[in-house]
């Protein structure tokens, strides 16, 4: 299970209100490339990972991108805080008012809502690595997008930050992708036993070291995960 901490991963404090960046900003809550889509992406696809290393890895970024939907939300919410009836329309977010008021809803920049087939799971490890390494890329370049949207602090703050983690999270996956292409074998979906034991019977050099610490200490740090989801 989460343990939810009661702050923010970055802190969140717009000042100004500004409905016209909160309709651009919806697009990364509830839009094609969001944090909605990433977290219910990787959370899904963990649980078809050959090994715990590739769990513990989507469950750790998943996580992470419920945070950065908590973010967005309260951007969002604090862009939107206060603002009249008449700003609302004035921003072409009546159609919103009329469903939702001012409550949050998931949708992307033109209103489309969120929907599950912003996302698919394969079965196989390589195909779903190669389509989340995609997703960070394809969020990092919304992001920049949004940045070039507004000029208040308050908001490019938060933004910024977020679009690092886009790149950071493109780093992990690109190194699991690594990972699992070197052990997985004309296009199977998982580890070949017999080359798992030689894995952990050879320990001849240095590669193997490193991979069996990897393996020790993701073990580690996510047994609880791990053990529910073999």
């Amino acid at each position: 299970m989460f343990k939810y901490c009661k702050k923010l991963q970055c802190p969140v404090n717009i000042k100004k209100k500004d409905l016209r960046m909160a309709k651009y900003l919806v697009t990364q809550y509830g839009g094609s490339n969001g944090e909605l889509a990433a977290a219910l992406r990787y959370l899904n696809q963990r649980f078809t990972m050959p090994d715990n290393r590739g769990k513990a890895l989507l469950t750790d970024i998943g996580t992470e991108e419920l945070a950065h939907v908590e973010m967005i939300s309260t951007m969002i919410y604090q862009l939107m805080k206060d603002a009249s009836l008449k700003e609302i329309e004035e921003a072409g977010l009546d159609a919103h008012y009329a469903e939702h008021a001012k409550a949050l809803y998931p949708t992307d920049a033109q209103g489309v809502p969120f929907t599950v087939t912003y996302f698919a799971t394969t079965g196989d490890p390589l195909a779903d690595i190669s389509e989340d390494m995609a997703a960070e890329q394809k969020a990092r370049a919304v992001y920049e997008n949004l940045i070039d949207l507004t000029d208040d602090p308050d908001v490019i703050g938060p933004l910024l930050w977020l679009r690092q983690r886009e790149i950071v999270h493109y780093t992990r996956f690109k190194e699991l992708f690594e990972y699992y292409e070197k052990r997985l074998k004309n296009g199977a979906n998982e580890f070949n036993s017999k080359d798992m034991m030689n894995n952990y019977n050879s320990m001849n050099n240095m590669e193997n070291m490193n991979y069996l610490n990897d393996t020790f200490l993701m073990n580690k740090m996510h047994l609880d995960n791990n053990e529910f989801f073999m």
